[in-house]
C-alpha cells in the first residue's frame, strides 16, 4: 500500500490511556469481535448452549465507569499503526461520502475509538478478546491496536491490507446502519448474520477498489485482503478453536464465501454487487 503519515483525523478518539470498568454487555447491538467470537464459540461447544444470544440479551449490570488516566505512552510500531489506521479511516470515508452522494445518501461520518484491554461503548464494556467492532448506539469503530499482531501471528494474516481490511469491513456495518440494512436484519437469526457480513467484506472490497483507482492499494495487495478474508472464516474458526466444524453456527460466512465477496467488491467497485440477501451466499471462486 502506499500511504502518508502526518495525519491527525477528528474522527479518531485515542482512548488508550484510559482504564475502562463497569457493566457487562449491555443492549445496543454490539458486533461480536474476531477474539470474542472465538471465546463465546468455545464456551457455546462446551456447555452446549448459544451464547452468542447473550450479546442482545440487554442485561447490563451496574453502570459503565471510565477513568481517564495518564497520557498515552506508545511504542514505534504503535505509532505508525495509529497514522496507518487513520489514512485509512479517512481515505475511507471519503469514498463512502462519494458513493453514497451518488445515490441520494448523505453519508456520517464513523469515530475511529483506540483503547487498550477494555473500553466503554453505548453497546455496553468490551475487552481486547471482543476484538474490532462496530457499535451502531455511537456509530464507533473500536479497535485495540494489539489486535493486529494477533492478526498476523494467530491468523496468519500479515500485510498493511490485511489490516486496512479489518477496518473497511468495520465501516461497511456503518454503512449498512446509515443505509437501514442492519436493522430491517438484525432480527433474523444465523443466515441474517452471515449475509450482514459477507455484505460488509464486499463493502470493504469495494473501498479497496475505490483505492486502487487514486493508487494507494496495488494489485500485489489483493492478496493480503484476501488471505485476511479467508483468516476469518467460521469454518477455519472453528476448527482451530475445537477442531470441528459446525455449519448451524455459522454467524460469519465461510473462508471461501468470505473471500468470494470481498473480491467482488474489489473487482467491481459496486454497492449494488454486494447484495448478499439474495439468492446464495456461495458465489463461487
Amino acid at each position: 500500500m502506499r500511504w502518508s503519515s502526518g495525519a491527525d483525523s477528528s474522527d479518531v478518539e485515542d482512548r488508550r490511556g484510559e482504564t475502562g470498568g463497569g457493566g457487562g454487555f449491555g443492549g445496543g447491538g454490539l458486533r461480536l469481535g474476531l477474539g470474542g467470537f472465538v471465546v463465546l464459540l468455545v464456551l457455546s461447544l462446551l456447555f452446549r448452549r448459544n451464547l452468542f444470544t447473550l450479546l442482545d440479551s440487554g442485561a447490563a449490570g451496574g453502570v459503565p465507569t471510565t477513568v481517564v488516566g495518564d497520557s498515552v505512552v506508545s511504542t514505534p510500531r504503535e505509532d505508525t499503526l495509529v497514522q496507518f489506521v487513520t489514512f485509512v479511516l479517512d481515505t475511507a470515508q471519503a469514498t463512502w461520502t462519494e458513493l453514497l452522494a451518488q445515490q441520494g445518501t448523505q453519508y456520517q461520518h464513523a469515530h475511529l475509538v483506540l483503547f487498550r484491554d477494555g473500553i466503554n461503548s453505548a453497546c455496553g464494556f468490551a475487552e481486547t478478546a471482543s476484538g474490532p467492532f462496530y457499535c451502531p448506539g455511537d456509530n464507533k469503530v473500536y479497535i485495540d491496536l494489539g489486535f493486529y499482531d494477533e492478526l498476523r501471528d494467530r491468523f496468519g494474516a500479515p500485510g498493511e491490507f490485511a489490516e486496512a481490511y479489518v477496518l473497511a469491513h468495520e465501516l461497511g456495518h456503518h454503512v449498512q446502519w446509515l443505509l437501514g440494512t442492519e436493522q430491517r436484519a438484525h432480527s433474523g437469526g444465523n443466515d441474517a448474520s452471515v449475509r450482514l457480513e459477507l455484505q460488509a467484506d464486499c463493502y470493504a472490497g469495494v473501498w479497496g477498489h475505490e483505492a486502487g483507482r487514486e493508487g494507494i492499494v496495488e494489485p500485489r495487495d489483493l492478496q493480503d485482503g484476501l488471505t485476511a478474508a479467508a483468516a476469518v472464516g467460521d469454518d477455519r474458526l472453528q476448527r482451530m478453536a475445537t477442531g470441528h466444524v459446525n455449519p448451524e453456527s455459522f454467524t460469519h460466512g465461510t473462508s471461501r464465501e468470505r473471500m468470494a465477496w470481498f473480491k467482488r467488491g474489489f473487482d467491481t467497485g459496486r454497492l449494488d454487487a454486494c447484495n448478499t440477501f439474495t439468492g446464495s451466499v456461495d458465489i463461487g471462486d
